[in-house]
């Protein structure tokens, strides 16, 4: 496998014995501190992507790592067939954090919208009555919440769901941000659910009307429906509250929480509900070799800590707003449009060149320094780590103003 570079030698490396299911920018990279991460040739870049949210506290953040290492020595993992030290604390510590009654741990985010959705229908069944095997739920169009059988069931996105049917029966998709869709659906007394996110991440960051969370709540608690929100990305603290659904002041019946809850460190997920929704669950019924080991919740606990004591959400409230402002003073005609809240932001490109999209850009932004993804062909999402200073945003700003008016007009 002759290469003339490290970075050649890892891609081919993985392109050999890897399954091809990513298309990832073609940089390797080996080190990461704060908002900045080294390749294996030693080249520095900005990360403006932070593993799409996991990494809010930032890159290795030192007490993140040294609770994770203290713990490791210590016990890693017990299963569920014997209780841990750390689970009761941690359960304990995350249901006041976010005021919920009961904590269902697991370990990914999809793996939470799977807890939520079985959650949902058990409620459906015991509580709210509905028949035996009659209950739907709802999804927003336009949806991402992962790639299992269930959640490419509830997708729009032809690359998420084509090839993979049949598809998991029950679930029923209205137009995202449209308060009279589910004004309609409600009108079926078999819904038992309506999982959307507060901003749509791999949508293109696509930010609701305002009020819009607002009348979800009302509705779906006039029609004794779930409200399910999937905060695996808008959560804990990206968006300049703790909660995206805090800019409205709604609290859903059911919380998705992942990526940064284990701050880019290990795998951590969870599900928060009421006694009322949780209780309907008898042991047996789910659960998860891994959900709540007590490395995973030593790591959960600190990665909250963190977000709490260096104010991340008020950073990201200051430091996105600086952001915008400096990207809507572009001076390029081919910036469609910026839409975004907090630190979680997305540039709309018009199409430009000979069949240049996004990537495109996102190729150039890499050569400059900045690592960003595209999503879809046209958007490009700007995610930096939490903790990225004034200084560093204007920095940042500086390599994509450059980039974008290089890229465009060449």
């Amino acid at each position: 496998m002759p290469t003339n570079s490290k970075s050649e030698y890892y891609i081919q490396l993985e392109e050999h014995y890897n399954a091809h299911n990513y298309h990832p920018l073609p940089v390797v990279l080996e080190k990461g501190e704060g908002v900045y991460v080294w390749d294996v040739d030693g080249k520095k870049y900005y990360d403006c992507l932070s593993a799409y949210s996991a990494v809010n506290q930032g890159h290795c953040h030192p007490r993140i790592i040294a609770a994770l290492n203290k713990q490791a020595s210590k016990l890693t993992l017990t299963s569920r067939a014997f209780h841990n030290d750390l689970l009761g604390e941690y359960a304990e510590f995350i249901c006041k954090y976010f005021g919920y009654d009961k904590v269902l741990p697991m370990n990914t985010g999809v793996e939470g919208g799977e807890t939520a959705l079985k959650l949902c229908r058990k409620w459906a069944y015991e509580v709210k009555g509905i028949a035996k095997n009659q209950a739907k739920i709802l999804f927003a169009e336009n949806n991402f919440w992962g790639r299992t059988i269930a959640a490419v069931s509830s997708s729009t996105d032809r690359t998420s769901y084509s090839g993979f049917g049949p598809f998991t029966p029950g679930f029923e998709i209205i137009p995202y941000n449209n308060i009279e869709a589910l004004r309609e659906a409600l009108k079926d007394p078999n819904v038992a659910g309506f999982m959307l996110e507060p901003i749509q991440g791999e949508a293109g960051v696509v930010v609701p009307d305002e009020g819009y969370l607002k009348a979800v709540r009302a509705l779906c608690s006039e029609h004794n429906v779930l409200m399910i929100a999937d905060e695996v990305q808008t959560g804990i603290a990206r968006t300049g509250k703790l909660l995206a659904c805090d800019h409205e002041e709604v609290k859903p019946d059911i919380l998705i929480l992942g990526k940064a809850l284990g701050a880019g460190v290990l795998p951590v997920s969870a599900v928060l509900s009421s006694n009322e929704v949780m209780m309907t669950l008898k042991p047996g019924e789910h659960g998860s070799t891994f959900g709540g080991n007590p490395l995973a919740c030593a790591v959960a606990m600190e990665a909250l800590k963190v977000v709490t004591d260096e104010k991340l959400a008020e950073n990201a409230q200051k430091m996105g707003e600086i952001f915008r402002t400096r990207l809507r003073n572009i001076p390029s005609e081919h910036i469609e449009t910026l839409r975004g809240k907090g630190l979680l932001n997305a540039v709309v490109i018009k199409p430009y060149g000979e069949n240049k999209t996004a990537y495109n850009i996102c190729l150039a932004l890499k050569e400059n320094g900045l690592l960003a993804k595209q999503t879809h062909d046209h958007i490009i999402r700007f995610a930096p780590p939490l903790v990225i200073t004034e200084e560093q945003v204007n920095a940042c700003c500086d390599i994509i103003e450059r980039t974008i008016l290089a890229e465009t007009t060449a």
